[in-house]
């Protein structure tokens, strides 16, 4: 049900949102430059990569070195509204449908972080990754990494349709609220470094 659910879903939203996809693109090429879309490498389902998609936010300044610049430089005046308005997530509507996401499930992170995971954190992949999630309607990122990763082990152990359709729900909710987009001091959230204690689990 919930594949059958995501793929109709999806299909319908992409067709019915187009208008405000085509506007959003135009004016991120405009004012922020193209590429219009962000695409990197993330683990999906028991790990395995697949390419995300979403809105560019921010330019691609970088340092004398070449370094990228801190993400508070970077993300632009029109690139906090696309994501107050999660506007930048809208491309991910394509990774649904093709089968790599679902609407919902814990948020897809950095290859990266594979390794940093301990045992439990990593039960996040026995699930497909979501658009939003348990620990996006609890904290977004407001919270820490380890709260949010006992989140999204909450949401594979108790997982079920109606469980996400009431995260549907109150991520409107949060949506037109704007709580947690970014957590304190920073213009996103910091990385993840994995958990000090392997057997804390927060």
């Amino acid at each position: 049900m919930k594949r059958l659910f995501d793929s109709i879903v999806s299909l319908l939203a992409l067709i019915i949102l187009s208008p405000v996809i085509g506007v959003t693109a135009f004016l991120i090429r405009l004012k922020i430059g193209s590429p219009v879309l962000f695409k990197q490498q993330r683990p999906g389902l028991n790990g395995e990569p697949f390419n995300v998609y979403k809105f560019r936010s921010m330019t691609d300044e970088r340092d004398s070195n070449g370094e990228l610049l801190p993400d508070d430089v970077r993300l632009t005046s029109f690139g906090k509204v696309v994501r107050k308005l999660s506007l930048d997530e809208l491309p991910q509507l394509w990774n649904v449908l093709k089968g790599d996401m679902s609407f919902v499930g814990p948020r897809p992170l950095l290859m990266e972080y594979l390794s940093l995971y301990n045992e439990r954190q990593a039960r996040r992949h026995e699930v497909r990754p979501g658009i939003t999630g348990w620990a996006q309607v609890n904290g977004r990122n407001a919270i820490s990494w380890e709260e949010k990763f006992e989140l999204d082990v909450w949401y594979v152990e108790n997982r079920s349709f109606w469980l996400d359709i009431k995260i549907l729900f109150m991520t409107v909710l949060k949506v037109f609220k704007s709580e947690g987009i970014s957590q304190d001091g920073q213009a996103t959230m910091t990385k993840f470094e994995g958990t000090k204690s392997k057997g804390d689990h927060e």
